[in-house]
């Protein structure tokens, strides 16, 4: 609830007012104006920056008790308290996660994470598609395949298509 409420409260603070004059030869006799929502892109950024300063917190019922003099718009009997005594505790636009993700490298059935023993992987990318990320430092095996595949494909009148059949060697690389 706490992402979604931030996630809502960002938008609305991202949108602008859009007008539209109409009349004859540009004269503004009449004005409609509009609220419109932010480029995505812009949204998205300034999201994921907010999540990668997300703070860990712990759950604290300390001093706020029913019926205390705390005002009504404190909704919820329970204080956020950084995890880490050392940080600061957060802010109302910080978000905050009470638990870690957990781990997606090795395998979890309990959770339904396949792990990425396996995978293939892309060795030039520094995305979240290569190697070194994917295989989450265990190294990945390089080899050679041969792949079949239909080409130089030709539209036969009415109702047909003719391929060849190509040969081509590709290299893929996989997690260890």
């Amino acid at each position: 609830m706490v992402l979604n409420v931030s996630l809502l409260q960002h938008v609305m603070a991202e949108m602008r007012q859009e007008c539209k004059c109409h009349g004859m030869s540009g004269s503004c006799t009449v004005k409609t104006c509009w609220m419109r929502l932010p480029n995505f892109r812009v949204i998205g950024d300034a999201l994921k920056d907010r999540f990668d300063g997300a703070s860990r917190v712990m759950v604290s019922n300390e001093g706020n008790v029913r019926g205390s003099s705390v005002g009504k718009k404190s909704r919820y009997n329970f204080q956020l308290n950084p995890y880490n005594p050392e940080h600061k505790p957060p802010g109302v636009k910080d978000l905050v996660y009470l638990e870690t993700s957990p781990g997606f490298c090795e395998k979890n059935p309990a959770l339904g994470i396949q792990g990425t023993h396996g995978r293939q992987c892309n060795d030039t990318s520094i995305g979240v598609d290569g190697c070194d990320l994917m295989c989450c430092g265990r190294g990945y095996r390089t080899q050679e395949i041969t792949v079949v595949e239909r080409c130089a494909c030709a539209f036969i009148w009415c109702c047909e298509v003719k391929c060849k059949t190509c040969r081509t060697k590709k290299t893929i690389h996989t997690c260890l």
